[in-house]
């Protein structure tokens, strides 16, 4: 099925468009297809602010939002005054065009809601399941009897009882949405994370980002508590204290970030480290490219265990090997191009870097293992055929829908 003249309404509250790329992937690859794509998302804190722009032929629609400061009140503030405004500009935008889908992405899970008045015209729902939110909060705040803990696991059903059909990051989550979520197989379309080719290539290295040293080890993600880079911090730590032959560069933000960069200098790498803040692509292609390995640091977790860190992916993508932790998924992304260690042990994490900058060849065969996989299965170009897919089921789904009337 082509868009042909069809309207798609995503929503994504977690981060800005086009920051988010898995959210612009697909807004990219639905306009391809012939939709006609808007987006409502929230502002970035220091880019993206605009409150309406269109690029690439898709309108976006950004609202202003104050970041949860942590808690359950916070994130309780965070999430209501995101669908309030949600609502509010859905709405709006109904008013002027019918909408065939609208495609939620979490976190939150009840993004759905803010539409939920457009189901009475046959509007179709698709649930992008980006996080596990239950584990994520239990990641965050360590206790899965919290009411926080329990509010999550009802609005997680609250999405997946919403959707007309789900969109899962990886096998992982499918399960998730047939298990736990109760969906049928039918209904839930496996649309992994990955770079887009036509986009995210290799370039020349940028040798002034090594600072005269020979190597350069890298990291590009969200710096959350659950991400990891305190381990990828102590890791170089413990590299500083055996060579001093490299330099290292963290690419990204996020809540952790301030308290990062004082742990840099309480272990005495400040000078070695440089924050980069969030990039463009064509700089963060620059800066991967001139890597000669990058860190997945995420540690083991019932939510990293099973998440797809779209950073290894986009790694691989630039001919980076790997060194990560050894979890299920990052198994199934990286393959031959990572080295995994076991268990949470930032030092083993730092000696496996160590070894792979003492062997060339190595990293030259992992390098290629890499490209070749995200060029064979990875890529985001062998997702859409799944996104597209799961489309036509929503829309084949919903059709006898608009031929009734539905409650308000």
């Amino acid at each position: 099925m082509t868009g042909a003249g069809r309207r798609a309404l995503i929503v994504s509250e977690n981060a800005p468009v086009p920051s988010d790329r898995r959210v612009w992937n697909e807004a990219r690859a639905l306009r391809d297809a012939g939709w006609r794509v808007s987006i409502v998302c929230a502002m970035g804190e220091t880019r993206h602010r605009e409150p309406h722009e269109v690029l690439e032929d898709i309108a976006i629609h950004r609202f202003p939002l104050e970041p949860a400061s942590g808690g359950l009140v916070g994130y309780a503030r965070e999430y209501g005054q995101a669908l309030w405004r949600i609502r509010a500009l859905v709405r709006r935008l109904a008013r002027e065009e019918r909408f065939d889908v609208v495609h939620a992405c979490n976190p939150p899970d009840v993004l759905l809601l803010a539409a939920r008045s457009l189901r009475r015209d046959g509007t179709a729902f698709v649930f992008d399941h980006h996080d596990l939110v239950p584990e994520l909060y239990r990641a965050k705040f360590g206790d899965g009897r919290s009411p926080m803990h329990v509010v999550a696991r009802a609005m997680e059903q609250v999405a997946f009882r919403s959707a007309d059909v789900v969109l899962s990051t990886n096998g992982s989550y499918a399960a998730i949405a047939t298990g736990r979520g109760g969906r049928a197989s039918e209904d839930v379309f496996v649309v992994r994370n990955g770079p887009d080719l036509e986009r995210f290539r290799p370039v020349d290295p940028d040798p002034s980002l090594r600072a005269g040293r020979p190597f350069l080890v890298g990291y590009l993600g969200i710096m959350g508590a659950q991400d990891g880079v305190d381990h990828a911090l102590r890791a170089l730590a413990w590299m500083a204290g055996r060579r001093d032959d490299w330099r290292g560069i963290l690419v990204g933000e996020g809540d952790a970030l301030p308290g990062l960069k004082a742990l840099a200098a309480e272990l005495g790498i400040a000078d070695r480290v440089d924050f980069a803040g969030w990039r463009g692509d064509d700089d963060i292609r620059r800066i991967l490219s001139t890597c000669d390995v990058c860190l997945a640091p995420d540690p083991p977790s019932p939510l990293n265990d099973v998440s797809t860190m779209i950073k290894i992916p986009e790694y691989m993508a630039m001919g980076c090997p790997v060194v990560s932790y050894d979890l299920r998924e990052s198994r199934v992304s990286a393959g031959d191009a990572a080295v995994f260690v076991a268990g949470g042990d930032h030092a083993a994490l730092g000696a496996a870097v160590s070894e792979l900058l003492d062997d060339p060849a190595r990293r030259e065969a992992m390098a290629a293992a890499g490209l070749a996989a995200v060029r064979d299965t990875l890529a985001w170009q062998h997702q859409v055929p799944a996104l597209l897919a799961a489309y036509e089921r929503a829309v084949e789904l919903r059709a006898p829908a608009a031929r009734r009337p539905v409650a308000a």
